[in-house]
C-alpha cells in the first residue's frame, strides 16, 4: 500500500517574486539561472536547504557560497521568503535600479508552484522593468536638456 503523500509546506497561494539570478560565468555544471530557481522552488517545497541543493545536483557549501556573492541580494530575497513561506514577506519585491537593467535586457528568473509543489523555473526577460528603465533614461535626457544634470 503506497504511503499517502504528506501535505505541502508550501501554502498553494502564495508566489515567489521573480529574481535577478546571481551573475556568474558560464559553466555546464555551474549555477545557471534556471538552477538558481530550481534550488529556490525544492527550497519551498522541502524547507530544506541541504534536502533542496542535493536536488540540483549541488552541495550546502556551494549553495551558502552563491547566497554570499556579490550581487546575490535578489536570490537571497527569494530564499529567505521561500524558506520561511511567511505571508509578512509576500508583497513582491521590486527590482533595485541596479537590478532593473539586468532584468530588462538578461532576463529575471520566475519560480512556477502549484498547489505547494515545485514545477519549475524559467528565465523570462521583465517587459515592466524595461519600461521602468525607459523611463528613468528619459527623466535624466529631460533634467539633462534644462541643465540640471
Amino acid at each position: 500500500m503506497p504511503r499517502p503523500d504528506p501535505a505541502p509546506r508550501w501554502p498553494a497561494y502564495l508566489r515567489i517574486a521573480p529574481f535577478v539570478p546571481v551573475p556568474m560565468r558560464s559553466r555546464r555544471d555551474g549555477w545557471t539561472p534556471e538552477r538558481q530557481g530550481a534550488f529556490i522552488g525544492w527550497l519551498a517545497e522541502t524547507g530544506s536547504v541541504v534536502e533542496a541543493a542535493a536536488r540540483v545536483g549541488c552541495s550546502r557549501e556551494s549553495v551558502y557560497r552563491l547566497r554570499r556573492r556579490e550581487g546575490a541580494c535578489g536570490f537571497v530575497a527569494a530564499w529567505d521568503f521561500a524558506a520561511s513561506a511567511d505571508e509578512a514577506l509576500a508583497p513582491a519585491r521590486k527590482f533595485t535600479p541596479e537590478e532593473r537593467a539586468a532584468a530588462a535586457f538578461d532576463g529575471a528568473v520566475h519560480v512556477v508552484m502549484r498547489r505547494g509543489r515545485y514545477v519549475r523555473a524559467r528565465l523570462e526577460v521583465s517587459n515592466s522593468a524595461l519600461v521602468a528603465l525607459m523611463r528613468q533614461y528619459l527623466r535624466a535626457g529631460a533634467r539633462w536638456r534644462r541643465g540640471l544634470g
